[in-house]
């Protein structure tokens, strides 16, 4: 029954990061805390081993076709590494009864505040020109990097459900560039967030894999439909899917 449960999280991982470049520890995390049976602290290593590359079998098909804004991912991901890295000893200190719900109340305010916020064009990484202009994006994009950060080490989670609504509201990326470059961020800070949490975890390196394997497979063959969905459409199913699981990570907690 894990196995299968396994098999059914690696591929929903698979397809979200695929389609919307994030939230696939949304559900990698209560697949295998309640789903498989691991402890806290052994699903959250495990579930950032497993964002970490089925996020680099998403992002292959997009480095291509030049949706990726590298400067922005750098300082981004400049911000979050070591802030992960602190968050994780944070995490390691918190309950169990208390990371979940936490991590479902962050889910809920990212998901609202993107779909009240419309359209973004032309934020502060914007020049007139529409390239992204690195000198003002500077401050905002470390210190949404360090908040993401601070979130994938607490929470166990790569940061896109946050990394993509920053990129969009605060920093004016499109859609699709910030699903691109998200992947970016959500790689780094999930390979930091794991290197924090692994030391202090016994993992079960059959699920990891297994998890792995089939998130990456997924994640590659989704992420070669994505560029055909519009962007008003990434952003709202995004947020819909993440405000539709916060109520279930919160419950799953109490179970």
């Amino acid at each position: 029954m894990s196995v299968a449960l396994t098999l059914v999280g690696a591929v929903v991982v698979g397809l979200t990061l695929g389609l919307l470049g994030a939230g696939g520890s949304v559900l990698a995390v209560p697949v295998l805390v309640y789903g498989v049976g691991q402890p806290m602290t052994v699903a959250i290593p495990t579930s950032l081993l497993v964002v970490a590359v089925s996020s680099a079998g998403a992002l292959l098909p997009r480095i291509g076709g030049g949706q990726v804004r590298w400067p922005v991912a750098a300082v981004f991901a400049a911000g979050g590494v070591p802030a992960a890295l602190a968050g994780a000893a944070v995490g390691r200190a918190l309950p169990e009864w208390l990371t979940l719900p936490g991590f479902a109340v962050v889910m809920a305010v990212v998901a609202v505040r993107m779909i009240r916020g419309g359209e973004s064009h032309g934020g502060a990484c914007r020049t007139g020109a529409g390239r992204v202009d690195r000198r003002r994006c500077l401050p905002r994009a470390l210190a949404a990097g360090a908040g993401v950060g601070l979130l994938t080490g607490v929470f166990g989670v790569g940061g896109g459900f946050a990394v993509v609504p920053a990129l969009t509201l605060l920093l004016g990326l499109a859609a699709s560039e910030a699903v691109a470059t998200s992947l970016v961020v959500i790689l780094v800070n999930a390979a930091a967030g794991f290197a924090g949490h692994a030391g202090a975890a016994d993992l079960d390196y059959g699920i990891a894999l297994t998890f792995a394997a089939g998130a990456l497979l997924t994640s590659l063959l989704a992420g070669r439909f994505a560029g055909r969905l519009p962007e008003k459409r990434v952003r709202r199913l995004f947020a819909w899917t993440v405000l539709a699981l916060a109520p279930v990570v919160a419950a799953g907690a109490f179970a």
